[in-house]
């Protein structure tokens, strides 16, 4: 049975920082993704990162969020520095692309 599991979102001021997690257990994927969903707005993408390391990132979060992945346990983290309020929203991780899994999300509230 394919799990995946997110964690550590939370509440924190203007400029904190915040890691996001997300495991996969039940199945070998190499590419996975962290998209957002703030209220009243559409789902949108955050990073990517693929099988060769390669990364991608949505242009209001360059220089300010890093992707990666341990491919040996099969988990994903994002590590999100400089918060602001617009980075508010629940996010979710997402391994594989073409038959892909999503995690159940984690809230993320940038609030002073």
């Amino acid at each position: 049975q394919v799990q995946v599991k997110e964690s550590g979102g939370g509440v924190v001021q203007p400029g904190g920082s915040l890691t996001l997690s997300c495991a996969l257990s039940g199945l070998s994927i190499a590419s996975m993704g962290w998209y957002r969903q703030a209220p009243g707005k559409q789902r949108e993408f955050v990073a990517l990162i693929v099988t060769d390391d390669s990364t991608q990132y949505a242009d209001s979060v360059k220089g300010r969020f890093t992707i990666s992945r341990d491919k040996v346990k099969h988990v994903g983290y994002l590590q999100m520095n400089d918060l602001r309020p617009e980075d508010t929203a629940v996010y979710y991780c997402r391994w594989g692309t073409v038959d892909s899994y999503w995690g159940q999300g984690t809230q993320v509230t940038v609030s002073s």
